[in-house]
């Protein structure tokens, strides 16, 4: 860790209070409806699927869901991820947006994410939300929590990341969407004063799924994609329906014209008629069951699963790397390449007496194995960390398709440099 990120991570919130403090001068001239949306995972989906019902009347705040982010966001500023010399500039430049900019847009759908202990507090505070949808909890950034559990704070890394998004829901001023089936979540709402409503994804009664089309039916009505989507994703839907309902405006359920963002479930065309379908985004336990459970629904022939490390889960890294070899065991997929330590150390050695199985450290060589054996009559399911869109891309028929994948930004091309992802 460089000098520049350590004096960042000590005074985290020092600075961010700084920040808050000017866009807060924006957002009082703003007043718009805020809609929060928090969950371990599915976040930045829930938040693509409410525009595609709001579109124009809101302001979305993409790729922006920490307390720096969002405070940008609102300030009309693009987020945190460039150099020294650009941070020097936002400090600069906050104060002057402060004073002359707002947004103009009916609603602020907002993202919030979890992953630094009391940040989700932070930010609930200063928001207050009118609605918060919270969509998923899952054992996401687990190592950010091991102090807050070793220090007796909380019992287990549940605990401690349920109470985390659950500050959103305590400073909710009307109504707050949870999923039933999950016991912390209706646990944690038990006593906070908006309506909680505690929905259930068995009201989608009929799923089914192909490597450029899902359908979920829900009553008499089909929701459409052009995409592959996990089952999963039912609950967001159901969350959607109650929040339209909630906003008394219309529901459109073809969502054919649908974008996800990428390395979410993005079918893409790979050479010699390869089908590539990428979820490389995130890598946790909760998204890899998702993923896996949608791979398994696939009726595809020669069905492949390049997996990559779940990261970020400190002292949970065995147990979380063979949950997820019986995961992929119930895929019974015709071959699967793990990429990284982790899936090498724990997750192979439960699979490879099992299945066709292959491990790889880097994903250098994780690609010229892809490229010596794939024939292109695969389907090939992407998911994990260890910078598999580098992989995907060198995949692609055509190249300029790699502007739909994920982490293309000029930072995270330095790092694939530096691990000689060229």
């Amino acid at each position: 860790m460089t000098l520049f990120s350590r004096f960042k991570r000590r005074f985290y919130f020092a600075f961010a209070n700084y920040f808050k403090f000017l866009a807060n001068i924006s957002l009082r001239k703003w007043r718009p409806r805020i809609i929060a949306v928090t969950g371990s995972v599915g976040k930045t989906t829930m938040l693509n699927l409410i525009e595609s019902q709001l579109g124009p009347k809101a302001h979305f705040s993409h790729n922006a869901n920490s307390a720096y982010g969002i405070a940008f966001d609102i300030l009309g500023l693009k987020g945190i991820t460039g150099t020294k010399l650009y941070w020097i500039y936002l400090f600069i430049a906050a104060p002057l947006r402060a004073v002359y900019y707002h947004h103009r847009e009916k609603f602020y759908i907002v993202e919030i994410d979890g992953e630094r202990p009391h940040e989700t507090e932070f930010v609930a505070k200063w928001l207050k939300p009118e609605v918060t949808i919270w969509v998923s909890l899952g054992l996401t950034h687990a190592v950010f929590y091991e102090q807050e559990v070793k220090k007796g704070h909380f019992a287990s890394y549940e605990d401690a990341i349920a109470h985390e998004f659950s500050m959103l829901p305590k400073y909710t001023q009307a109504l707050t969407l949870v999923d039933a089936e999950n016991e912390l979540m209706r646990d944690t709402t038990k006593d906070v004063s908006s309506v909680v409503k505690k929905l259930n994804k068995s009201a989608i009664t009929k799923y089914s799924v192909t490597p450029t089309s899902t359908e979920f039916t829900i009553g008499k009505k089909i929701f459409k994609f052009a995409y592959p989507m996990p089952r999963d994703v039912g609950i967001q839907l159901v969350m959607l329906v109650e929040l339209m309902r909630y906003l008394k405006l219309r529901i459109d359920y073809d969502l054919s014209d649908f974008v996800m963002p990428p390395g979410r479930n993005n079918p893409l065309e790979g050479k010699n008629g390869l089908r590539i379908i990428d979820s490389s985004y995130n890598a946790h336990l909760v998204s890899m069951a998702s993923i896996l459970d949608m791979a398994s629904s696939l009726k595809v022939q020669h069905k492949w699963l390049v997996i990559g490390d779940i990261i970020d889960q400190g002292t949970l890294e065995k147990a979380e790397h063979e949950k997820l070899a019986g995961l992929i065991k119930d895929v019974a997929p015709e071959r699967v390449v793990l990429v990284g330590r982790r899936t090498a150390e724990y997750t192979y050695p439960l699979l490879k007496d099992e299945m066709s199985v292959v491990s790889f450290q880097k994903p250098q060589e994780a690609l010229k194995y892809l490229q010596k054996h794939l024939t292109g009559k695969e389907t090939v399911i992407f998911k994990g960390s260890q910078y598999l869109e580098w992989i995907i891309e060198k995949l692609l028929n055509d190249p300029s398709d790699a502007a739909l994948l994920a982490r293309q930004d000029a930072a995270h091309r330095r790092r694939r440099k530096d691990w000689g992802l060229v």
